[in-house]
């Protein structure tokens, strides 16, 4: 062993022992040297002799002795550790300058927000918080044909369930005139067109990577066409097209539009308007005029950065970083709008709170924290990866959540009566948390219970089991019913340990079971499992939300006096 490696026993023996009053422990040393030096690991047995002798060594000289050694021999111990600044998964960013980053979520209130809408809401105001910027919520309501109030309030209501703050909050439709104004100018500047060929020329032309007629007109028809626009001209008759390159390979370059003509009732500014931005024009000019300096969206847009800088030069306006990420869903679990809407119609899924969908009203509904959700976003970073994960990985992350503060209850599925002889008392107390003082419930108990079935298979007379919080039971009789002798005395070990409930004042529930959706791409009639099954009177006493553990079954979400939602094991 070369003297470099005693050296570094040496400082790690000190600074351990210097960090807990003085001692260390041989382990703890073989660990650090280990961990800094991984090929001694197939060379434990030469080092451990040397760590032992150190270890003894440093032990018996005075705190105020490891010190002075350290100080002359290792000062970089001593040194204060810079504190890591956590990033939770986020990379920095790029340009990024403190206090002066400006991010935003604007989400379409066009449908209920999902687990895709909490991505995007986590990583933008993460990111505020982590440069000390601000992050904007911005409604994107410019299409009154698919946009509605009850959107816009669920939107709402699920990102004050996710604990996000926003610095501002605004509507795309505030702006409306700053779109007009932007929008005259790109037409007087010849960079932007009013078309009236019909929809399927336009879609055709596209494809063929060929001008139409209407790209040839000259500035004041343009104006012209943009007036008709207002009041002559009918939804479908006419739009405005940016002149961008039509041999462009990236089709979305190949004059796409920037405004249209709906004739539909905005859900807040009702008929005040009829022509209104695309969604490409109108994000342009809300990033660029609000002060965004990093624009993030989910990465099917990502074609649409070539379009945005093209809008924005054209414009001689600011343009903010823009990045992309992978949109997020589970396995199973379909987040697009128009298939959720159809499960609906069809009565395959109740509504939105359904606890087999990924929206966030569902999610709250089944059991999960919003913290849960705000860690598994961000472990997964800023990868643009397909992000189809299981389930399970999101429920890995809420079991922290709800461990420490779920109440333990009894509950038994298809109830087999046990009648117990000799009982001694007429209720117990039984602590709600094994580790945590949530404190007890008391249980008035005769000699009928209730076990549950799939307990009762595996009892055979004569022996003896144990009924937690309880006591031990001596089997005496199997049948239908089954009979057994209370035994006093500590618990026994190695026994088989059974929940069980009253059955003079157990509660019955329905329990709600959500499994994937879609196997593959078909929908799964089976998803929603239901069972009748039995508890605890105390269930009656929780509010309607608390999450519970039914002991040796799983975590559950009371949902109603009658029904609970099971969420995880």
């Amino acid at each position: 062993m070369n003297d470099e490696v005693r050296k570094e026993i040496r400082k790690f023996a000190l600074q351990n022992a210097f960090e807990h009053e003085g001692k260390t422990q041989d382990k703890i040393v073989l660990s650090k040297i280990l961990g800094s030096k991984p090929e001694f690991r197939t060379k434990v047995n030469e080092i451990i002799g040397e760590i032992s002798e150190v270890v003894f060594s440093v032990n018996q000289i005075s705190l105020e002795e490891q010190k002075k050694e350290i100080e002359e021999n290792f000062p970089d111990i001593l040194k204060p550790k810079k504190k890591k600044e956590e990033r939770e998964g986020l990379p920095p960013l790029e340009g990024a300058i403190e206090g002066k980053v400006v991010t935003r979520f604007p989400p379409e209130p066009n449908g209920y927000p999902h687990i895709g809408h909490a991505k995007a809401a986590i990583i933008n105001v993460e990111y505020a918080k982590m440069y000390g910027g601000k992050c904007i919520l911005r409604m994107d309501d410019t299409n009154p044909e698919a946009e509605r109030m009850e959107y816009h309030a669920a939107i709402k209501v699920g990102l004050d369930w996710l604990g996000v703050k926003f610095d501002i909050i605004k509507n795309t439709s505030d702006d409306m005139e700053l779109f007009y104004e932007k929008g005259i100018e790109l037409i007087n500047s010849g960079k932007a067109y009013v078309c009236t060929c019909k929809r399927d020329t336009v879609s055709k032309n596209r494809k063929e990577r060929k001008s139409c007629k209407c790209s040839f007109r000259d500035i004041k028809q343009n104006n012209q066409g943009w007036e008709k626009m207002f009041e002559k001209f009918k939804p479908g008759q006419a739009i405005v097209r940016f002149r961008g390159d039509m041999k462009s390979d990236n089709a979305v370059m190949r004059d796409p539009v920037l405004f249209r003509i709906i004739d539909e009732k905005h859900y807040t500014l009702g008929e005040k308007y009829r022509v209104w931005p695309s969604y490409d024009f109108a994000v342009a000019i809300e990033d660029s005029n609000d002060g965004v300096t990093h624009a993030f969206r989910s990465k099917e847009f990502e074609l649409r950065k070539d379009l945005i800088n093209a809008i924005l030069d054209a414009l001689a306006m600011r343009k903010p970083y823009q990045g992309f990420f992978s949109r997020l869903e589970f396995k199973g679990m379909p987040i697009s709008k128009r298939i959720l809407k159809s499960l609906i119609e069809q009565g395959k899924v109740s509504w939105y709170d359904d606890p087999r969908l990924p929206t966030l009203e569902a999610l709250r509904r089944r059991g999960i924290k919003a913290e849960a959700i705000k860690k598994f976003i961000l472990s997964l970073g800023l990868t643009k990866a397909n992000t189809l994960a299981p389930f399970d990985a999101l429920e890995s992350f809420n079991r922290k959540f709800v461990d420490g503060d779920s109440i333990r209850l009894f509950m038994v599925h298809k109830p087999k009566k046990l009648r117990i002889q000799n009982l001694p008392f007429s209720f117990v107390e039984i602590p709600n948390h094994p580790t945590k003082d949530m404190g007890k419930r008391k249980i008035e108990i005769d000699e009928n219970i209730l076990i549950s079935e799939d307990d009762a298979k595996n009892i055979k007379e004569h022996t003896k089991i144990r009924l937690m919080g309880l006591g031990n039971v001596t089997i005496t009789k199997v049948n239908e019913e089954l009979e057994g002798d209370f035994v006093e005395g500590v618990e026994t070990k190695n026994i088989q340990k059974i929940h069980w409930v009253p059955q003079k004042n157990s509660h019955k529930i329905k329990l709600l079971i959500p499994h994937q959706l879609f196997i593959e791409e078909e929908f799964n009639e089976n998803s929603l499992e239901e069972l009748e099954v039995y508890t605890e009177p105390h269930y009656l006493k929780l509010k309607e939300g608390e999450e519970i553990q039914f002991v040796r079954f799983g975590y559950c979400r009371k949902d109603s006096q009658n029904q609970a939602i099971f969420t995880h094991k």
